[in-house]
């Protein structure tokens, strides 16, 4: 099915032009989770801790590529929208620029000063050796991390959404292969398992610079141009939400970790681990169907079609509600088998991890909404008001929650905070859409 940005989208086909875009993220989520099996079953629980523990430092530098990828994204779409098609490959070609020049100077600055942050973040003396050195060199491919994640959106603008999901198959391949080379045949451990991630990054973020520096069929290829510093910082603050996200993601992830080790110890960091993993494959779909929409609002945004807004806004939601209920029942059936596939080994770490993931799985029903609501503003250009939206949901409720409810009700509080989080800013996206619904006619 041939389907470009300017089509009537019906859910047949609204679903045939997401779907692999979900796709990519459901297997960027597994090839992570591949990971984390071959480090907690080849290397070790401390080792999987000391992965949950400097990951968000990670996270947080890696948050550069989806602000360049989708705040680019909209920009992109949008002149496309608009019929300037020549504007729209200058602003795509300088948009990867920046966000490779970004990545190098990152990543220099994360691998200074990684061990004085793990340390500053309450890193134990049995964690850090571990944490540092898996950290350093999954920074030193922080470069290729940013395009891989800025791509995984462009693409999309470009109409080639089945592009993304081939790269994603490109480098979740290397990555498994590489894992079970380096960590079980020549036993390289921790590091070992960081090399095969940098790599499989550098796989799927390579390939289109290639792809886009030559003649091809698309809408985008990278052409000469020069620094328009305007519209590049309209794309940065447009996608300041991703930002946001990425950043308070990460802060929260210490956060947790923080707490765990209050109440739980090493155990708590490496059961949050693992019901991190598995909620990252779960969110995936809806992290992918809001990628791959992301452009056909903004296009249509552009165009002023506002009938067609609309009917993207209402069959958005149609399919979220459902999407939404489903994962939640998915969640509480697997919580124990997909516990006993990564901890099996430890019955009492097992157990944890499994009760963990039944708490979190209420956050499930909740969390497709305010995340297309922080997307429905990208889309249409206006970063602040997403920004607003990804601040409350990803941080501000978020640690309010992860900081009183374990003072209220224990251990357990930890595991409910995502869920009120969520509850919380639900409100907020739903006064922010209703108030905006004149001025950009998707309601």
């Amino acid at each position: 099915m041939n389907i470009q940005l300017s089509d009537h989208f019906t859910y047949r086909k609204l679903s045939a032009f997401v779907l692999p875009t979900i796709a990519m993220m459901v297997l960027t989520s597994v090839y992570t989770l591949v990971d984390a099996l071959f480090i907690s079953h080849y290397v070790g629980e401390i080792a999987l801790a000391a992965v949950n523990f400097v990951f968000p430092v990670i996270m947080l530098l890696g948050g550069l590529g989806f602000m360049f990828g989708t705040g680019g994204t909209a920009l992109v779409a949008k002149t496309l929208g608009q019929g300037d098609g020549a504007r729209a490959r200058r602003y795509f070609t300088q948009i990867t620029l920046l966000a490779a020049l970004m990545g190098c100077a990152m990543a220099g600055l994360g691998i200074a000063l990684l061990p004085q942050v793990c340390r500053m973040l309450g890193g134990t003396d049995e964690l850090l050796p571990d944490a540092v050195l898996y950290g350093r060199i999954m920074l030193g491919f922080l470069p290729c991390c940013i395009l891989q994640c800025s791509f995984q959106a462009l693409v999309v603008a470009a109409e080639k959404p089945k592009m993304a999901f081939w790269l994603s198959v490109a480098g979740g391949v290397t990555n498994i292969v590489l894992d079970f080379l380096f960590v079980v045949v020549f036993g390289w451990g921790l590091a070992g398992a960081a090399f095969a991630t940098g790599l499989s990054q550098a796989v799927a973020g390579l390939i289109p610079v290639v792809y886009f520096s030559l003649p091809n069929k698309s809408l985008l290829r990278f052409v000469r141009t020069r620094l328009e510093l305007r519209p590049m910082l309209q794309a940065c603050c447009n996608g300041a939400s991703e930002l946001v996200t990425g950043v308070s993601a990460a802060f929260i992830g210490m956060l947790y970790n923080y707490r765990l080790l209050q109440f739980y110890g090493e155990d708590g960091v490496a059961a949050y681990g693992v019901v991190m993993y598995v909620a990252f494959l779960f969110s995936s779909i809806i992290f992918g169907y809001d990628m791959g929409s992301n452009p056909l609002f903004a296009y249509n945004h552009g165009a002023e079609n506002h009938t067609e807004l609309r009917n993207l806004f209402c069959k958005t939601l149609v399919l979220l509600s459902g999407g939404g209920i489903v994962l939640c029942v998915a969640a509480i059936t697997l919580s124990y088998p997909l516990a006993y596939v990564f901890v099996g080994y430890n019955a009492a770490l097992t157990e944890l991890a499994r009760y963990a993931f039944c708490v979190f799985s209420a956050y499930f029903l909740l969390h497709g909404y305010n995340i297309f609501a922080s997307g429905l503003f990208t889309a249409m250009n206006n970063g602040f008001i997403s920004a607003v939206i990804a601040f409350s949901r990803t941080f501000l409720f978020q640690a309010a929650a992860v900081m009183l409810l374990p003072q209220l009700f224990g251990a357990c509080g930890i595991w409910w905070s995502a869920a009120v989080a969520e509850v919380l800013a639900l409100f907020v996206s739903i006064v922010l859409v209703l108030r905006y619904r004149k001025k950009y006619g998707y309601v």
